[in-house]
């Protein structure tokens, strides 16, 4: 990354999945490596399982928090229909890092809608790079299945320059104390997985 480039990350998922945990982890290591870093969080219906977005925008120096429409460089997701909903926003040359998961939002679970099909396919039909992560069988094995979220940091962590010292301490000065040993596992499973 050149001094003047802006990289942006999108993060998609659903109320309760730890995302807007993960984007403070994320902004957290990309100013302890250096970078200006602004966010943008959208996350109305969170609670109740609805859609949350997260801008983090990073570089030598960012104006905007908000991630033009066609310009996220990594698109990071913690569920495939989220993930995919959001794809448009993603440079055809981008990344895709997605937990292999699906949740049925509400039309699905009445029976008014089907979830799609061949998503993981679709994703790669749009982006170059796809990164598909069973991130709740790595949690579980982490010895947490909440700790999806930093499962999917540590595979995220391999496409960014901060370096594992960075993570970790990011990670240790956001999550609880009692937390931090099995997401920093949860973290190094995310990083060395496929």
């Amino acid at each position: 990354m050149t001094d003047m480039t802006i990289t942006n990350i999108l993060m998609a998922g659903v109320g309760g999945q730890g995302t807007l945990l993960a984007s403070e982890i994320l902004s957290e290591v990309l100013m302890q490596a250096g970078y200006d870093v602004k966010k943008a969080e959208v996350h109305g219906m969170a609670q109740r399982g609805g859609s949350v977005v997260s801008h983090v925008r990073f570089g030598k120096k960012v104006f905007s928090p908000i991630i033009p429409e066609g310009d996220a460089d990594v698109l990071f997701g913690f569920e495939l229909l989220e993930t995919y909903r959001y794809l448009p926003l993603v440079k055809k040359t981008g990344a895709v890092v997605v937990n292999n998961l699906r949740i049925s939002p509400p039309s699905v679970a009445l029976g008014k809608a089907e979830y799609p099909q061949d998503i993981a396919r679709k994703l790669n039909e749009r982006v170059d790079n796809v990164r598909i992560v069973d991130g709740l069988e790595l949690a579980e094995q982490a010895g947490n299945s909440r700790t999806v979220n930093t499962v999917l940091l540590g595979a995220l962590s391999n496409t960014l320059a901060p370096s594992l010292e960075q993570w970790v301490a990011a990670i240790k000065s956001l999550v609880p104390e009692r937390f931090q040993d099995v997401n920093l596992k949860a973290f190094e499973l995310g990083r060395t997985a496929g």
